[in-house]
């Protein structure tokens, strides 16, 4: 997904430059894209070791091995640690998650065929290798300590500054996939009710899609502890932004979130400079203690933007940020939950009726109930069951009013029957894996990793 072009090298003179970079995001409709992004673990097929970044059976290798399918390197110095294509592009996560985030497309249908085309490239490329993938929302096998590093510069500086604000934060770095959608909008009202409709029904996202029910070879107590994680990663980046719900609301209230979200880092000459803990705001003053007397360019907000981590967040697209990853199918039916909601004004409307009640306090309570109890959690006396039957309705409604068709003739609502059948079972996909690990897999984690692999 990508905003309007702007010379990343522009100086920053005003806090208004900074709004109005993001403004500048506000497409018409016809302009609306469908970008999506997805996590997954890369294993060892005999012993289901994590990949480490090198070696002839590591994540690198990988990474050579889809230059076949057209794919173009990126380097951080010596280290391949992306390709691009087309608007799309495959990276790592800190832990060697593998993460292809999808060029924009107009339709899910185009959605699914990018997830389907790429899942057919990575299989060729493991099995060769002697390698697989998994679909799930948290490494149910391997310690923290047992995760190889990825050797990107942005990692290193995360990684010595999350234990001082949170004690999941490496294992929200290390040991989590997920996937996300992003999306656009059109003026900043319409921005504002997406965004708020999209934080307000993420819990009921991350009780349909909960997939991380393991920790280190046992059940965890919760059905999405990828979740979990993120109640105690950063508070200062982190949360369901009450501030968003309030009058007033706009892209300059949420830049003067992300003005008083502690820095990670700036980029120069290729490389990062740790600003872990400075102020975005004494940057754009010229008193940066890292940069003295250097100024902000678009391109060093646009980077600051990414490591702001609430359940929805802003740049010049928004981005819904709250669910486990998954079965392949999956991987269409979230995108397909959020258009049918967002991108469709009827749905839209609808959605923000369902929820516009919930109070700052009944929200926050549902956020941190979900992970435990997904679809049997409650909020003003009904069960999230009950409230993502209806908010899949509405979505699936949205999507028939879209009139995106297949070949044969179907739209984009097909895509959302795998989430349709859990909520109408009440069965979450993690519960389904605690089924199998005590009736079938006889109290062992590894056929996770044969059972859930892509």
């Amino acid at each position: 997904m990508s905003g309007p072009a702007t010379t990343a090298t522009t100086p920053v003179e005003s806090r208004r430059d900074l709004v109005t970079y993001m403004a500048e995001g506000c497409k018409p409709e016809r302009d609306w894209r469908i970008g999506t992004e997805h996590e997954k673990f890369g294993f060892t097929n005999e012993d289901l070791r994590p990949l480490p970044h090198g070696g002839a059976r590591g994540i690198r290798a990988m990474l050579e091995g889809m230059q076949r399918f057209g794919w173009e390197p990126f380097f951080e110095g010596e280290n391949l640690i992306a390709l691009t294509k087309d608007g799309g592009a495959i990276s790592l996560e800190p832990g060697g998650q593998f993460e292809l985030s999808g060029a924009p497309v107009e339709t899910l249908h185009e959605t699914c065929q990018e997830v389907h085309t790429h899942l057919k490239e990575v299989r060729a490329v493991a099995d060769e290798l002697g390698v697989s993938f998994l679909g799930l929302g948290f490494q149910p096998k391997w310690r923290l300590d047992e995760i190889p590093v990825m050797p990107k510069g942005r990692y290193g500086i995360m990684r010595a500054y999350m234990p001082k604000k949170g004690r999941r934060g490496l294992e929200m770095m290390f040991r989590t996939c997920t996937v996300q959608v992003n999306l656009d909008f059109a003026s900043e009202a319409d921005m504002v009710q997406k965004f708020r409709v999209a934080l307000a029904l993420q819990p009921i996202a991350t009780a349909l899609f909960a997939n991380s029910p393991f920790t280190e070879g046992k059940p965890n107590g919760y059905l999405s502890y990828r979740s979990a994680i993120w109640l105690d990663t950063d508070p200062d980046r982190t949360g369901m932004l009450p501030f968003a719900f309030e009058d007033g609301m706009g892209f300059e209230r949420y830049a003067d979130y992300a003005l008083d979200v502690p820095m990670y880092f700036v980029i120069r000459d290729g490389r990062y400079v740790d600003c872990s803990g400075q102020s975005f705001r004494d940057f754009l003053a010229g008193r940066l203690p890292a940069l003295p007397g250097e100024r902000p360019t678009l391109r060093d907000w646009s980077d600051h933007l990414t490591t702001l981590f609430p359940e929805a967040r802003v740049k010049r697209y928004m981005e819904t940020r709250g669910a486990d990853a998954g079965p392949w199918q999956s991987l269409c039916a979230l995108p397909a939950l959020w258009v049918g909601l967002l991108y469709d004004r009827i749905a839209l409307d609808e959605a923000w009726q369902l929820c516009k009640e919930w109070t700052v306090a009944e929200r926050q309570a549902l956020r941190e109930v979900v992970p435990v109890r997904a679809l049997n959690a409650e909020i003003q006396g009904r069960r999230v069951q009950d409230v993502a039957r209806e908010v899949l309705a509405i979505a699936g409604r949205g999507l028939a009013r879209r009139r995106r068709l297949n070949a044969k003739g179907r739209d984009e609502s097909l895509f959302l029957e795998p989430v349709v059948e859990i909520a109408e079972s009440g069965r979450t996909a993690a519960e389904v894996l605690l089924q199998a690990y005590r009736e079938r897999w006889g109290g062992s984690i590894d056929p996770v990793f044969s059972e859930n692999a892509y």
